[in-house]
């Protein structure tokens, strides 16, 4: 639970102190503190700034605090005013990176997360994805992504055309074709064409990552290597 609150934005003795009064109910410092295991006068620094955020009220009993967690939904309704807060803030972040993003050549990716904004800058360009030494590993490694991409990419009408490396469990994709090279060519390196970029994308399972190069006449010189493979290589 406190990894959770943590990723909605509390602090690490934010979401000590929240869950803590969750637990205990109306409480005073002294007992929040042992608890949680947090210094007393961490205790009020913590709660003054939860009573900020609305996630702590208090009571006057006999003149003293005790003070209450507010219903979790509150946790909700401050993720929503973050969101509402960056959507006003939209317009001039995209005009800003509308003006940079034709100056960018070259872009590094690291991790699963980094591979996920690889594939969504595809689904953005909505133009047809080649992709050249497709690798069955990079269901493993973004296993429940892909269902998703694939469905969004059906949805945008765009077609994908894969060589892969090997006969062997090759997916099942909608709007795709798929042929297939020589077992003896594979490689955990795939590179993805779309639009006027080239992804080079390392499939590894401990290190996965990515290079995005923004370039039309790179982008033309793969895709043009491709359709010579795609000739050679073999139906499934």
């Amino acid at each position: 639970m406190r990894e959770a609150l943590h990723q909605a934005g509390l602090t690490e003795n934010e979401s000590k102190v929240f869950s803590t009064l969750l637990g205990l109910g109306p409480s005073h410092a002294g007992s929040i503190s042992r608890k949680s295991g947090l210094h007393r006068r961490v205790v009020y620094d913590t709660i003054e700034m939860l009573i900020q955020k609305g996630l702590v009220g208090y009571i006057l009993q006999n003149n003293v605090k005790l003070f209450q967690a507010s219903h979790p939904q509150r946790v909700l309704e401050l993720l929503q005013e973050k969101e509402q807060r960056i959507e006003g803030a939209m317009p001039e972040m995209l005009a800003l990176y509308a003006k940079t993003k034709e100056k960018e050549e070259t872009n590094f990716y690291k991790g699963k997360n980094g591979l996920k904004t690889v594939f969504e800058d595809q689904l953005e360009s909505g133009k047809e994805i080649l992709i050249l030494g497709a690798s069955p590993i990079a269901y493993d490694i973004l296993q429940f992504y892909f269902h998703w991409f694939d469905k969004r990419r059906v949805e945008k009408k765009i077609r994908t055309r894969i060589i892969f490396n090997k006969s062997s469990d090759i997916p099942r994709l909608p709007l795709a074709d798929i042929r297939i090279l020589p077992e003896k060519y594979g490689s955990p390196l795939a590179v993805n064409i779309y639009g006027d970029k080239v992804a080079i994308i390392l499939w590894s399972k401990e290190k996965p990552f990515a290079i995005v190069i923004a370039q039309k006449e790179i982008a033309d010189g793969y895709r043009k290597y491709f359709e010579l493979l795609w000739r050679m290589a073999k139906k499934p």
